[in-house]
């Protein structure tokens, strides 16, 4: 006997109460979407479960995309019985002996949700568990930390036993919590904090600033692959590249060299605000770390952000570099974002940034540039969009986004 079915089950979505639909709704869906690569498949909903049946697929690979899902606590690979005391014993041996490799320890978990079934589930306990010593050898019963947990669970239409669960990626279902302008600079820390984004159920879209012929056209393809790779956790995502050069070179000729970097990130929030309004986002996000470079003091922070009333989104500010290159390297955005292609924030680096710059400063040499929001209002109509997607190839779209 193979394992027949994967149980998908939710963590943080059993607590949502009036929401709760909606949010099961929604990770369904995104379930489905990510399961279309294995046709075979057919995945039903539960009222606390996601049940697939696995059809003759080989379970790994379709474990490896569920663990991608935001919203999913755990996945379980499980056999399916018909509702029978003599052949649920049977099964659950079978699944038992996959599981155990060895000496150690079990416990029976059984859960009756359809009343009608004879048997109760106390009664399941000692009559599964009963026939797993008696059929195997060297196993005993631990019922506070068994190296394997049988869980049997007793549907109106079908028993559920499983033996082995893998880790989800938890959070909650990407779409439930609104979506945010990601700002991504090709970095380490900005993909970890679109993946975190995400990882809370808000939708991203990327916003990438350009400076041709200062970047490349590499530094440009590092942001897309980036993007790219996040798509596997948070599915189709727009990404917008602001064509910044003109700028750069106005507040280079025009802004002391101290303050250059705090206008230059001033000017970047206007920007990011305003296409964050124009494609319906509610929030910014980006992947500032406090005090990890001139830009990322407090003083900083409240010097630039005084430009937007938008909401700014910080998943790592407070994480030390190598959990947010732990993370980078967990979803696979780590190795891309180490290729040494600069990006627009590391050119016209003054040697000396401010790192407590005043806000009354900031703004009155932000006036040396008189046509800013002509500048700003430029830079978001002409910016590129394209669209990626976890399953398609990138394409470049100019007027349907």
């Amino acid at each position: 006997m193979n394992y027949d079915h994967i149980v998908v089950r939710y963590g943080e979505l059993s607590l949502k109460g009036k929401n709760r639909r909606h949010f099961e709704s929604q990770l369904f869906e995104t379930v489905k979407k990510k399961l279309k690569p294995f046709p075979a498949l057919k995945a039903m909903k539960a009222f606390d479960r996601i049940n697939i049946d696995l059809n003759g697929e080989d379970y790994s690979p379709v474990v490896k995309k569920l663990q991608e899902v935001f919203g999913i606590h755990a996945i379980s690979l499980a056999v399916k019985s018909e509702n029978d005391l003599e052949m649920i014993k049977a099964a659950a041996l079978e699944a038992f002996r996959k599981a155990n490799t060895g000496p150690g320890t079990f416990k029976i978990s059984a859960r009756r949700a359809y009343k009608h079934f004879p048997v109760g589930s106390q009664e399941l306990n000692r009559e599964v568990g009963a026939h797993i010593l008696i059929n195997t050898e060297n196993i005993t019963v631990d019922v506070h930390k068994p190296d394997i947990d049988v869980r049997i669970e007793v549907k109106e239409n079908a028993t559920y036993i499983s033996c082995i669960t893998f880790p989800g990626a938890g959070g909650l279902p990407v779409g439930v919590g609104g979506k945010a302008m990601l700002m991504l600079s090709g970095g380490i820390d900005s993909p970890v904090a679109g993946y975190l984004t995400l990882k809370r159920g808000v939708r991203i879209e990327g916003l990438h600033f350009h400076s041709p012929p200062f970047t490349s056209e590499r530094a440009k393809q590092k942001v897309v692959d980036l993007t790219q790779e996040l798509t596997r956790f948070g599915g189709k995502i727009k990404l917008h590249v602001v064509h910044f050069t003109e700028i750069q070179k106005i507040i280079k000729d025009k802004i002391p060299a101290s303050y250059s970097m705090t206008i230059m990130r001033r000017v970047m929030l206007r920007i990011a605000e305003q296409i964050a309004e124009k494609n319906n986002a509610m929030a910014i996000a980006n992947g500032e770390n406090l005090g990890q470079v001139a830009s990322q003091t407090m003083h900083s922070m409240y010097a630039i952000n005084e430009v937007t009333n938008m909401p700014i989104l910080r998943p790592v500010i407070t994480m030390d570099k190598i959990e947010i290159v732990d993370i980078a390297q967990k979803i696979g955005t780590f190795d891309i974002s180490i290729r040494p292609y600069e990006d627009c924030c590391t050119i016209f680096l003054p040697s000396a940034p401010k790192t407590k710059p005043k806000r009354e400063k900031a703004i009155r040499f932000e006036q040396y540039i008189e046509n800013l929001d002509e500048l700003v209002a430029r830079a978001v109509e002409q910016a590129e969009t394209i669209f990626l997607d976890e399953n398609k190839t990138t394409e470049e779209f100019s007027d349907l986004f």
